[in-house]
């Protein structure tokens, strides 16, 4: 083990500056010099990463919008409304729009109540995403202050991956059983937060331990197993769904345990309980809580990456309830549970040929900016085919490019961030702040889609907005003054 990792203990002014900005990020981590020890830690890395996706690309995308859809079907469809089927119903409501049919006293009752159950769901389904993520983002930057300040026998991070990982599996079971939206609102906020406990540590290890000339390929070898994990979650659970239905929480919380177990097992760090750290200050911890913003590079790239998610999260947040409510003709929720990762499957090809180019292509050519702003007008492009086209067939090819789009942006992205940390000494505290850029995105993006939904009655909306945000991350990522860099990429 020793042959083939280094902890590079020197204080940092006995080292030449041209040797620590080619190797290392920090002075007080195990770094990775060969080949070997770099290729387990990217596995296990991986491993983790896939699994992390799984469960934000099944939840998400899958188990919470059902999971509030049959909560709140439960509260507006009573007595002899009960047993009514959505489906029928919604082409009902589609007919009478086109003068076609003329319904029934009861079937305007009905109408009636489906037009309070679409906006019922939309508007819950914001309010639990979107409080978790606001609890989440205003602590992320927290949690790696932590772990940068973390002396233990297990090392910085590891501690917080590990019991943050256990944590998180019981509160995803927990999450399952949720009998109200206020109940469901909670547990799902208190299970986001722990397990961005876990990723935020994960990712400081990358400056931790990666040298600088390998980072994009480390970032697009996890990008890649966060894309898969993502299209696997949605996939397991869209299939299983109409099996199992929510007990897929119980396979994900499985999985979610022994992953960031294994990682810790695998990748051993040193301990750090012999680290010198500054004695802790309230009032100097509250004014670095948002620092590295000060840093004009950093301040930049972060608004692109908070745009970049808002408008991506936009067009996403609601899709299941499109394939019920939006496209032509409308599918059941058990049919748009099965055809929802189909979707996410066919911009597969396309994502993985990006993720696995795009990281090592930046570093070759020395620059991040391009990729980020190509990927961004890209995917802004994407959101146009549903409103051209709001059938099957348009969603599956607004999915493939914004697939492509997606997988050219994630791991350059994330190198890019790495590459402007304004104190690599603190990368916990600062990469935990780039999450919360990606929280904020996200965190709006639900009430904005309920908006659109209430505002206008359909979804059309949902797309414009989507497309417009997202085109503007490239104004905000154009003003970092980027070096160009050739390094030798060697593993």
């Amino acid at each position: 083990m020793q042959r083939r990792i280094r902890r590079d203990s020197r204080p940092e002014t006995t080292r030449a500056p041209q040797e620590e900005e080619r190797r290392w990020t920090t002075s007080i981590a195990i770094h990775y010099e060969e080949k070997k020890p770099t290729s387990r830690y990217i596995r296990w890395y991986l491993l983790v990463a896939l699994v992390i996706s799984a469960i934000w690309a099944s939840v998400n995308g899958i188990l919470m919008p059902n999971q509030v859809q049959l909560l709140e079907f439960g509260r507006l469809f009573v007595g002899p409304d009960a047993g009514v089927d959505l489906t029928a119903l919604t082409e009902l409501s589609r007919a009478v729009a086109a003068g076609e049919v003329q319904p029934t006293t009861d079937e305007t009752r009905q109408l009636e109540i489906l037009t309070d159950f679409e906006t019922a769901r939309a508007a819950s389904l914001a309010v639990v995403t979107t409080v978790s993520a606001i609890v989440v983002m205003l602590l992320q930057p927290v949690i790696g202050v932590l772990s940068d300040r973390t002396r233990s026998g297990l090392g910085r991070r590891a501690p917080w991956i590990l019991y943050a990982g256990l944590l998180g599996a019981l509160l995803l079971v927990a999450v399952r059983y949720a009998p109200s939206i206020a109940v469901l609102v909670v547990l799902w906020t208190f299970t986001e937060l722990v397990i961005n406990v876990v990723s935020t540590p994960l990712q400081a290890t990358v400056a931790d331990r990666v040298p600088r000339e390998r980072r994009g390929r480390v970032t697009s070898y996890t990008s890649l197993g966060a894309i898969v994990g993502g299209l696997l979650g949605g996939i397991g659970a869209g299939a299983l769904f109409g099996m199992i239905g929510l007990d897929f929480y119980f396979v994900l919380a499985l999985l979610f345990a022994l992953a960031v177990v294994l990682f810790v097992v695998r990748n051993r760090d040193e301990s750090s309980v012999e680290m010198q750290r500054q004695p802790f200050r309230w009032g100097e911890f509250i004014r670095g809580y948002a620092s590295a913003l000060k840093a004009r590079d950093f301040r930049w790239l972060w608004i692109s990456r908070a745009l970049f998610f808002f408008g991506y999260s936009t067009s996403t947040v609601l899709s299941l309830y499109m394939l019920q409510s939006y496209i032509t003709p409308a599918l059941s929720a058990e049919q748009a549970s099965a055809t929802a990762p189909l979707i996410s499957m066919a911009s597969l090809p396309a994502t993985l040929i990006a993720v696995t180019v795009s990281g090592r292509w930046s570093d070759r050519v020395g620059r991040r900016k391009p990729f980020i702003i190509a990927a961004s007008l890209l995917m802004a492009v994407s959101m146009t085919v549903p409103l051209i086209s709001p059938t099957l067939p348009g969603l599956f090819t607004q999915a493939i490019l914004t697939g492509l789009a997606f997988g050219i942006y994630l791991p350059v992205d994330n190198a890019m961030f790495i590459d402007v940390l304004p104190d690599p000494e603190r990368a916990g505290r600062d990469l935990g702040l780039s999450i919360v850029a990606t929280n904020l995105g996200q965190s709006m993006a639900p009430a904005l889609a309920a908006v659109m939904v209430a505002i206008t009655g359909g979804y059309a909306m949902v797309w414009v907005a989507a497309a417009i945000l997202v085109a503007a991350a490239t104004l905000t990522i154009s003003p970092i003054r980027e070096q160009r860099r050739r390094a030798p990429v060697t593993a």
